[in-house]
C-alpha cells in the first residue's frame, strides 16, 4: 500500500541498473556495434556484483 515509502535495496538498485543497460546495448546494437559491447560488458559486470549480493 505504502510502497513508494520503502527504499529500494542495493540488490533492487542494481537490478534496474542491469536491465537498463541491456536495453540501452539493444538499441546501440541496431546503430553501433561497439558501443553495445561496451553497454554489455558494463551490464555483466553489474550482474557480477548482484551475484556478489546474493550469495553473501
Amino acid at each position: 500500500m505504502f510502497q513508494f515509502f520503502k527504499k529500494k535495496t542495493n540488490l533492487e538498485k542494481l537490478e534496474v541498473k542491469y536491465k537498463k543497460c541491456l536495453e540501452e546495448a539493444f538499441l546501440l546494437a541496431q546503430v553501433n556495434r561497439t558501443k553495445s559491447d561496451e553497454k554489455y560488458k558494463e551490464a555483466e559486470a553489474i550482474a557480477q556484483q548482484i551475484v556478489q549480493l546474493k550469495t553473501s
